[in-house]
């Protein structure tokens, strides 16, 4: 399954209909009984899905591409160079960013629960919850790569699994695509996808020749 199917075809990893009639259900009563605020939960959807998500991350990988310096201090003190960016550490957490190499891959998982970097990526996606995807990654990372995901990495190439837990929470900084070199930060930012900074993707092609600057 190519990186692009597996974003399209996420049917089998999401809510079944009757969960989701619950869920509605129960909204509606708790919204009736006066327990929640519409409007307030309207707010928490909208941060989430507009606020804090993947565009924040892809932000700054694209930033750590255009800038040497900056991905330097991204690398070597993660929750300051965030921080240059506006992105908090909402629950305390401490961010390790790991680079993929020609020779490194890195993948990341939660074995435990469901740990993950809200700040930087948003929502989880199902299969990051999965029992399937967090047991298996941890024995079988390239099988799981290539057979979920469609990512083959080279045999060459050392496949690095971190588990993200209470305190650390991990963000992979993906290979530059090749023939980016004049894409302006806010087109780069682009082609940076949520899998990609979890390691079971990689960034979109550029559709912009080499030299292309907006």
């Amino acid at each position: 399954m190519s990186e692009e199917g597996h974003d399209a075809d996420h049917h089998h990893h999401a809510p079944p209909d009757d969960i989701v009639v619950r869920v509605r259900a129960l909204e509606n009563l708790l919204i009736q009984k006066g327990l929640i605020d519409p409007a307030a939960v309207d707010e928490l959807i909208d941060t989430y899905e507009n606020k804090i998500g993947p565009h924040i991350g892809a932000k700054v990988v694209a930033r750590a591409w255009s800038d040497p310096a900056y991905k330097q201090r991204l690398l070597a003190k993660p929750n300051e160079a965030l921080q240059e960016l506006g992105v908090s550490r909402m629950q305390g957490e401490d961010m390790v960013v790991v680079e993929n190499t020609p020779s490194v891959h890195n993948v990341i998982v939660c074995t435990l629960c469901s740990c993950y970097p809200w700040p930087v990526l948003g929502l989880p996606p199902g299969w990051f919850k999965s029992i399937e995807y967090r047991s298996r990654v941890v024995r079988e990372p390239r099988n799981v790569l290539r057979d979920s995901f469609g990512v083959d990495v080279p045999p060459d190439a050392e496949v690095r699994v971190w588990d993200s837990n209470a305190e650390l929470r991990y963000l992979v900084l993906p290979e530059r695509p090749a023939g980016t070199e004049g894409l302006s930060e806010a087109l780069l930012a682009t082609l940076v996808t949520r899998d990609s900074m979890l390691g079971v993707g990689r960034p979109k092609a550029a559709t912009n020749p080499a030299g292309a600057s907006a």
